[in-house]
C-alpha cells in the first residue's frame, strides 16, 4: 500500500467521522431545541418561581440593564453556553444573537474560537443548532469568513512579551504547547478579522469564567480592557454570568477583576 493511498484512506476516514459526529450534533441539537419549548411549559408547571425569575428578573431586568448592549448580551450568553456545552438553551440564544445584531460571520468566528478555547467537542453542537438556523433563515456561505482569510498586522511588541513569558513558563516543560500557543492561537486565530479584537476578549473572558477558569482570567481581561472593553461592561459581564454560569463561577471572578482593575489604576 503506498504513502499516498493509506493518506487518502485517512482522508476519507476522517470526513465519515466528522460527518457522523456533526450529524449527531445535529440531531442532538434538534432534540435540544424541542426540550428548550417544553422547558418553558415545564417551568410554568414544576417550578412556577423560577418562571418568575425567567420573566421578572432575566428578561425584565438582567437584559435590560445599560452597561452591556443587548448585543454584548448575546455575545455573552452564547459564549458561555459554548463553554459550558449546555445546548438546550443554545437554538433560542443564537437566533436571539441573530435579532440583536451580531452578524452570522461573528457567531461563525465565535464558534471557531471557542473550539480552541472551551474545546472541539464543545464546539460541535453549536455547529449544528447554527446550520439548522441559517438554513431556516437562508443565511449562505456569502455571509461568512473565509477559512483563510487575510489576517489583521500583528502587534510586533506586545506578541513579543506574550512570546517570551510563554517561551519561559511553557516552552521547557511542553514545547509543543509553546509552538501550537505561537502559530495557532496568537499569530492566527486572534487574527482573523471576522471578529473584532475586543469581541475575542469578551468571548476568551466569558468562557474562562464560565468554565471556571479563573487562572486566565488577568492576562485576557487585561488584553480585554487593551481592546477596549471597559471597566462597567467587564463588571457587567461577571453580573451576567451569574444567572448563565452560576453563582459560585462570579464570585470566583470577583476577587480577579479586583487585582485586573487595581492594577490598572498604578
Amino acid at each position: 500500500m503506498t504513502f499516498a493511498f493509506q493518506r487518502a484512506c485517512a482522508g476519507i476516514v476522517a470526513a465519515t467521522c466528522l460527518s457522523l459526529s456533526l450529524a449527531g450534533a445535529a440531531a442532538h441539537a434538534q432534540r435540544a431545541g424541542t426540550e428548550a419549548e417544553a422547558g418553558q411549559d415545564a417551568l410554568r408547571q414544576v417550578a412556577p418561581g423560577l418562571e418568575r425569575y425567567r420573566q421578572d428578573v432575566l428578561q425584565g431586568n438582567l437584559w435590560q440593564r445599560p452597561d452591556l448592549s443587548p448585543r454584548d448580551r448575546s455575545v455573552v450568553t452564547v459564549a458561555a453556553l459554548i463553554a459550558r456545552n449546555q445546548t438546550a438553551e443554545m437554538p433560542h440564544h443564537l437566533n436571539l444573537a441573530l435579532d440583536n445584531g451580531v452578524r452570522p460571520g461573528e457567531l461563525s468566528e465565535i464558534i471557531t474560537h471557542l473550539a480552541l478555547y472551551s474545546g472541539w467537542g464543545n464546539a460541535l453542537p453549536a455547529i449544528a443548532a447554527m446550520r439548522d438556523i441559517f438554513a431556516r433563515r437562508g443565511i449562505g456561505a456569502d455571509q461568512l469568513p473565509p477559512a483563510s482569510p487575510t489576517l489583521l498586522p500583528l502587534d510586533e511588541a506586545m506578541e513579543a512579551q506574550r512570546a517570551a513569558r510563554v517561551a519561559q513558563d511553557v516552552g521547557p516543560v511542553v514545547p509543543g504547547l509553546e509552538q501550537f500557543t505561537t502559530d495557532v492561537l496568537f499569530r492566527d486565530l486572534w487574527l482573523r478579522p471576522g471578529l473584532a479584537p475586543r469581541d475575542r476578549s469578551l468571548v476568551t473572558v466569558t468562557a474562562l469564567i464560565a468554565s471556571g477558569q479563573v487562572a486566565q482570567v488577568p492576562f485576557h481581561l487585561n488584553r480585554a480592557m487593551d481592546n477596549g472593553l471597559t471597566r462597567p461592561q467587564a463588571a457587567e459581564v461577571v453580573t451576567h454570568l451569574a444567572f448563565y454560569a452560576g453563582w459560585p463561577n462570579a464570585f470566583s471572578a470577583v476577587p480577579v477583576l479586583k487585582g485586573v482593575f487595581e492594577s490598572r489604576r498604578n
